[in-house]
């Protein structure tokens, strides 16, 4: 899933848990959850470093995505320092694909493998483009409306 819809679904756990470290457990674990769900990601497979343009396109997708999500958080909830957190944390496990592709590290090969191994069961299948954004629109609707309600 793109960073916006973790990070929403993950402010929206740090909204309705009152519990600050399980909020956050939850907001973490939350990721694996949403990524069982058929859905699109980010195309960032440039192998050539020629490839500048296209690297310059990706990043600017992914801090468009980024800088969206916390628009969101900031509309719609208290702006709690939790709320934030835990969007943070929603977001850590495809931090940690993105170090296992540049630092050789065991953990973050082992967590690779069961990220987008186990959690991504359904990335290969075919599962139409309609589904696979209308999972992350309706997680994006259901978190927004868990951020209003607990605002009141």
């Amino acid at each position: 899933m793109i960073l916006l819809v973790h990070m929403l679904f993950g402010a929206a756990i740090g909204s309705a848990v009152a519990n600050i470290p399980l909020a956050i457990i939850l907001a973490f674990l939350g990721h694996y959850f949403l990524d069982l769900f058929p859905h699109v990601e980010y195309d960032i497979q440039i192998k050539n470093k020629k490839q500048w343009r296209e690297k310059l396109i990706s990043v600017f997708k992914i801090a468009a995505d980024f800088f969206s999500g916390l628009l969101l958080i900031f509309l719609f909830s208290k702006n709690y320092s939790t709320i934030y957190v835990c969007a943070f944390f929603a977001m850590l496990p495809d931090g940690f694909t993105v170090l296992n592709n540049h630092l050789s590290n065991k953990i973050f090969k082992n967590h690779n493998q069961f990220h987008t191994g186990l959690i991504h069961f359904l990335k290969n299948k075919k599962i139409s483009n309609f589904w696979r954004i209308l999972s992350q629109v309706m997680v994006v609707i259901v978190s927004i409306v868990i951020l209003k309600i607990y605002s009141i």
